[in-house]
């Protein structure tokens, strides 16, 4: 699974991003079957996976967080608060309170991107190659594919709340 992981992190390498209210291209649908990961603790990574699943759809609004609009930070603590779970609001703040990932992707983790050099957008990992997150204006919390070169190329880092 380490091998798994360092590829997933070379493949996805830390560049610049544009931020959560930065135009992205939209998911592709992602049908692709890949290796399934472990799981973050039986309970909290899939849970958090699930409580970001249901607000699949959500409206992206700029500093949004609850169902009427997110930006990608509010999904990530919206997630992890619906499972009892608090955490900081922002982006960056999310970046430095959460735990390293030093071992293989789990669902649950977050991903964060970076963008102008700095911790700027994040969405949760679903696994399979997937993760959930509030893209840009105009556009509605959706899955899109780790591997998609828009995002790929501006993995910052991996965390992961308790």
């Amino acid at each position: 699974m380490t091998q798994i992981y360092v590829f997933l992190l070379l493949t996805m390498g830390a560049c610049t991003l544009a931020g959560c209210a930065t135009s992205m291209p939209a998911s592709d649908g992602g049908n692709a079957t890949t290796h399934v990961v472990a799981e973050s603790r039986p309970t909290t990574g899939p849970a958090v996976a699930r409580a970001a699943l249901d607000l699949l759809g959500t409206p992206y609004r700029y500093g949004g967080s609850d169902r009427d609009g997110l930006d990608c930070s509010g999904l990530v603590q919206l997630a992890h608060a619906r499972i009892g779970v608090q955490i900081p609001r922002t982006t960056s703040t999310q970046y430095q309170a959460a735990r390293k990932v030093s071992d293989e992707l789990r669902i649950g983790d977050v991903l964060f991107f970076k963008i102008n050099g700095r911790i700027a957008h994040n969405g949760i990992y679903l696994g399979n190659n997937r993760f959930i997150h509030a893209p840009s204006t105009g556009k509605n919390v959706t899955i899109t594919r780790t591997d998609n070169p828009y995002f790929s190329r501006r993995l910052a880092g991996v965390r992961r709340f308790r």
